[in-house]
């Protein structure tokens, strides 16, 4: 079966879809966009509103083959990052369902022909994964330099339209294997392969990079850049504008035209919004983003120093601002710090970030982020991910928003934005984290230990709660053995005494349950409130479980945003003081 052509062409918002010439127009200019993907956007726009099976749309774009679903989640996921994240809802299980509103026919106004773009030569949209670049430097200390540049580089790519890019977990991932650039770009589904040294020696960089067709193993584009520091955001910049022209150009049938490569500029100047102007202060926040990627305690710590010396060299600097929001509220949510404090140094934070970055979407995750784990603002909290969202679609966004939905119980629509941010990046740690909570809350344990065990392979780093997260996987199973075993390995030592509380409890342990909830207690009874009101909920004493909640509540504990869903607190729920706590949360139905 084939796709049949409306008569005419047809609207939506900004796009214009020219089904005869095989073209997309954004704000009538022609978008890169591949026949499989163009083919895809024409069979749910003529359904608009109405749900297309997997099965209907994998016949209509791929009539007489036999293709893996996979293949549907990146035309999806090409679309996304063109009309937008919610354009096509996922279905869980089903399909997919085109939800932008159709303008009238004939409403579309006359546009003057374009250059037409050849068709690109795969089906597959264009795609590039950002390998961390190799330390050269004499110095092991300037690794960050080298990471940091290479997360810079993804996170500007990321944003350009019609380009799909590995996230940095998934990509970090190949740190220091040994692997063939085929292989890896296999693993990691993508056409091309961004690679690179870094050498940092005082004041001057030397980088030197290379775009790789993974196909025939050849290079698109190798360049050496031997600068001054101060002029790094130069060479990121050049090496940005290089990547998306090569790719539109040689993977996609694009001319290299003066128009078109000012409008490459055009897109990586607006890709960089929110970054420092200060050499020494990017190079900061490189360093603290170095140390925020180890996720302990005290990497942490050191994080928030160089971003907070970051903004104090340059104030406008919206992405340190909203990186040092994220520090001071992660320090309160695993107990590294009062939670209040923690909570009121990551809502100035964020609203720093929001004035000087407007336009940038971490200034929006970060304030997000704070209005739903510190002041459960749930309709703030939305409003503020939905502005990330439509400001750049990648997976951090799409989590946090799906993290919103699973405190508000919307659960099928969590799945659908977990479910994109899989199709974005299926080897993404936090989405199958993400994604093993969703499976808990909605009483599937099996798969949510899949999904964990998923996350623990791909974690390169053992990230705290992980094997927490694992342990009660197995306990909500019954295999309490594999339980005790797994979350003994947690690095957190917060979570692994209420893994063992709430484990022993299970096991019939009663003193060993109790021994390591007093050890909470003792060590945790400032920034573990929750956490402790969870073991006693388990274990059946309710009046103190309560008790819990409050302290919680009154050190404004981020634990609260899970309230509603929390499955070890179903113990409480037929309790008379059930109802009033979830309309104090804002959350009773």
């Amino acid at each position: 079966m084939t796709v049949t052509a409306p008569s005419s062409d047809f609207r939506f918002g900004r796009f214009e879809v020219q089904p005869a010439a095989q073209r997309l127009l954004v704000d009538g200019e022609p978008a890169t966009l591949g026949p499989r993907a163009f083919a895809l956007l024409v069979a749910l726009a003529e359904r608009a509103g109405q749900l297309v099976s997997k099965a209907e749309l994998l016949d209509l774009v791929w009539p007489g083959l036999v293709v893996e679903e996979n293949n549907l989640q990146v035309q999806v996921s090409a679309l996304r990052k063109i009309l937008g994240a919610d354009a096509i809802a996922t279905v869980p299980g089903r399909g997919y369902r085109f939800t932008l509103q159709l303008d009238p026919a004939g409403a579309a106004p006359a546009v003057a022909d374009q250059p037409k773009l050849s068709a690109p030569s795969a089906a597959d949209p264009p795609s590039v994964a950002v390998l961390p670049f190799v330390n050269m430097s004499d110095d092991a200390a300037n690794e960050y330099f080298a990471d940091g540049l290479s997360e810079e580089l993804l996170n500007v790519l990321s944003k350009i339209r019609g380009l799909r890019v590995v996230s940095r977990t998934s990509a970090f991932s190949f740190k220091g294997v040994k692997a063939d650039i085929p292989t890896v770009a296999k693993k990691l589904n993508v056409a091309t392969i961004l690679e690179g040294s870094v050498r940092k020696a005082g004041t001057r960089v030397r980088v030197t990079v290379q775009l790789v067709h993974a196909a025939t193993d050849s290079h698109l584009w190798a360049e050496t850049y031997d600068r001054k520091l101060e002029d790094i955001f130069a060479v990121q910049d050049d090496i940005a504008h290089s990547v998306v022209k090569e790719i539109r150009a040689d993977l996609m049938g694009g001319h290299a035209t003066a128009p078109a490569s000012a409008g490459v500029t055009a897109e990586v100047q607006a890709a960089v919004r929110g970054r420092s102007t200060n050499a020494e202060a990017y190079r900061l926040h490189l360093q603290g983003r170095f140390f925020l990627n180890c996720d302990n305690e005290e990497d942490v710590k050191k994080a928030i120093d160089f971003f907070s010396r970051a903004v104090a060299l340059d104030p406008e600097y919206a992405q340190a601002w909203a990186s040092l929001s994220f520090c001071y509220l992660h320090q309160g949510a695993n107990a590294w710090a009062p939670s209040v404090e923690g909570g009121e140094r990551a809502r100035e934070a964020a609203r720093r970030a929001l004035a000087v970055g407007p336009d940038v979407a971490a200034s929006h995750w970060a304030m997000g982020v704070v209005l739903m784990y510190c002041d459960w603002d749930w309709r703030g909290a939305e409003a503020a991910v939905r502005r990330a969202v439509q400001l750049a679609p990648e997976g951090m966004q799409l989590l946090l928003a799906a993290r919103l939905m699973q405190c508000l119980g919307q659960l099928e629509e969590a799945a659908a934005l977990i479910d994109q941010a899989l199709d974005l990046d299926p080897l993404n740690v936090e989405a199958h984290l993400t994604s093993g909570l969703q499976f808990v809350y909605a009483g599937r344990p099996a798969e949510a230990e899949s999904a964990y065990r998923k996350a623990l392979d791909l974690s390169a780093n053992q990230r705290v709660r992980i094997h927490y997260y694992l342990g009660r996987a197995y306990m909500l199973q019954g295999q309490l053995d594999d339980a005790l075993r797994e979350i003994e390995q947690e690095g957190h030592k917060a979570f692994r005494l209420l893994g063992i509380a709430l484990v022993q409890h299970a096991r019939g342990r009663a003193a060993e349950s109790v021994e390591a909830l007093r050890g909470m207690i003792q060590k945790y009874a400032e920034g573990g409130a929750y956490q402790i009101a969870e073991a006693y909920a388990y274990r059946g004493d309710v009046d103190q479980a309560f008790d819990w909640l409050e302290r919680a509540y009154r050190q404004r504990d981020a634990g609260l945003a899970s309230i509603k869903i929390d499955p070890l607190l179903h113990g409480l729920h037929a309790d008379r003081r059930w109802q009033p706590w979830l309309q104090r949360m804002r959350l009773a139905d």
